[in-house]
């Protein structure tokens, strides 16, 4: 992939970063780290014996140039990146003094259930390319944080991106691109890079799953029973591989038990034996897979509404989702589709009539699935442009506030009471001497009031004293997700922080969506 490419694939994910994602149970869901294939021996694994070892290099897959058996240099691994300086206007040295580790462990500690201003901030924090910390090591700890991130949010496609800048293999960023490879449909191009890379050492099940996808049955049941024979193959990954590579002597068997944590690998082999699983209670990478052309409309549907919550997918690929034919039945998804037709033709054809009757059930679906800043993006401009009136032309003037063209709608808007004027002071960067609405208001308004951003708080300001802005982001993104939902004190200083960094545009979306948006956990 060019590097033109890849930051062009960066940059829709970043524009497209806009919206919160819905936890559906208390639990918080399983990190890229707990659920990733073991798909690649580490380097303390015992060898694989010649017999299973020893196949012919295969010459198709990503790998266009010779192998060559280096050290993987860790600073040029954790300075690789899809976004330059000059695209995201962050400093070069924004990691600074801080270690690695400690920048690992807080990318990783970052919740993806932010509001979307945030979480796209994020999303930059996860694709530039910026110099490594001061004390990167060969390891790529921070690389293969951004990654797991980026997995977390189901963000494969700059995840894929991002591992396959890496020109020397190694076995954790190539056990990332093989799941993520499996999930979007790649499986054979990943098992043609595993065998044309003999640095990397798959595990038993990954060589019998990509023995079998190649053609070779019978070197593929010989690598199971070898690996049954060493240890190096479970109870229950045997059973599963052994219906994967002879179905027939299990016809009329009962089901095999639906696995507690399925990984990509077992994903894609439960789906070969006919017990494909549903991934709406799987981690978010897992609804990429649901996105193939031969899952069922429905289920890229649904899939589609999950990855938009987290900015995985871009809202105009949910547009396609939702205008791709006429709806098949009524209830569910089908409502939110028709409701997205029936408005999507109104503006089509400028029928002011006809847009203010769909819009506010199309709004009301919307919020109900945590969709808003995704439709925002799609509809602000033209909501803004229908002049509609009454109270469809006040809720048009909200979305709009949640598009990316929010200040321009704002200076044009003559407010109709204090919420409006305080709601346009926002986007304009000016509050002073409004009302705001709430206690969420108020905190907002103190980080926007004048001077207000050189005031930061004393941890901040140590932070940047020590040359360590990057840390002092990941704490902002950290302090404004959670005191929405409890000390209103930390939006204050997380916004603060964000301007006092120049990160103003950031900042006024995120404060826009704190009031609008209404989420606070």
């Amino acid at each position: 992939m060019s590097a033109t490419k890849a930051a062009a694939i960066a940059s829709l994910f970043i524009g497209g970063a806009t919206a919160l994602c819905a936890q559906t149970q208390d639990a918080a869901p399983l990190s890229a780290i707990d659920w990733l294939s073991k798909s690649v021996a580490g380097p303390a694994a015992s060898p694989l014996p010649p017999s299973v070892t020893t196949e012919p290099p295969v010459t198709s897959g990503v790998l266009a140039q010779p192998i060559t058996v280096t050290p993987l240099d860790g600073p040029t691994l954790d300075a690789l990146g899809l976004l330059p300086v000059s695209k995201t206007g962050l400093p070069r040295d924004l990691w600074g003094t801080t270690s690695s580790a400690g920048l690992a462990q807080l990318l990783r500690a970052e919740r993806v259930d932010t509001v979307p201003a945030i979480q796209s901030l994020l999303y930059t924090l996860l694709l530039a390319e910026l110099a490594p910390p001061s004390d990167s090591a060969n390891r790529g700890d921070l690389f293969l944080a951004r990654v797991d991130k980026l997995l977390d949010l189901g963000a494969l496609d700059p995840a894929m991106a991002l591992l396959e800048l890496v020109e020397d293999p190694q076995a954790e960023p190539f056990r990332r691109w093989f799941d993520v490879a499996l999930l979007i449909g790649r499986e054979n191009q990943a098992c043609d890079v595993m065998r044309a890379t003999p640095q990397i050492a798959p595990t038993f099940p990954a060589r019998v799953f990509c023995l079998a996808r190649g053609g070779d049955w019978n070197a593929a049941a010989l690598s199971l029973r070898t690996g049954e024979t060493l240890g190096y193959v479970d109870k229950e990954m045997a059973a599963l591989l052994e219906r994967f590579l002879d179905p027939e002597l299990f016809e009329g068997e009962p089901d095999l038990p639906m696995p507690a944590r399925p990984s990509p690998l077992v994903l894609r082999l439960m789906e070969a034996i006919g017990q494909p699983l549903p991934t709406t209670t799987l981690p978010l990478a897992f609804a990429q897979a649901d996105l193939r052309s031969n899952a069922g409309w429905k289920t890229r549907l649904e899939a589609g509404e999950r990855l938009a919550r987290t900015g995985a997918i871009p809202p105009n690929q949910l547009l396609g989702l939702y205008t791709e034919r006429q709806a098949a039945a009524s209830g569910g998804v089908w409502e939110r589709v028709r409701a997205v037709q029936e408005l999507d033709a109104g503006l089509a054809v400028h029928d002011t009539a006809a847009i203010a009757h769909a819009l506010p059930e199309a709004w009301t679906h919307m919020e109900a699935m945590e969709l808003e800043v995704p439709f925002a993006v799609l509809y602000g401009r033209a909501l803004a442009r229908a002049d509609l009136p009454g109270a469809e032309g006040a809720l048009a003037f909200r979305i709009a506030l949640l598009s990316e063209d929010y200040e321009q709608i704002a200076r044009a808007r003559a407010p109709l009471d204090s919420d409006e004027s305080f709601l346009i002071g926002l986007a304009t960067g000016d509050v002073t001497g409004l009302t705001p609405p709430d206690q969420m208001g108020v905190a907002i308004q103190r980080a926007f009031l004048p001077g207000a951003e050189a005031a930061i708080s004393d941890d901040f300001a140590k932070l940047l004293t020590e040359k360590r802005l990057g840390e002092a982001l990941l704490m902002a993104i950290d302090r404004v997700t959670e005191g929405a939902r409890g000390d209103l004190r930390d939006v204050t200083e997380g916004l603060q922080l964000l301007r006092h960094a120049g990160l103003e545009t950031v900042a006024r979306r995120a404060a826009l969506e704190l009031v609008l948006l209404e989420r606070r956990g």
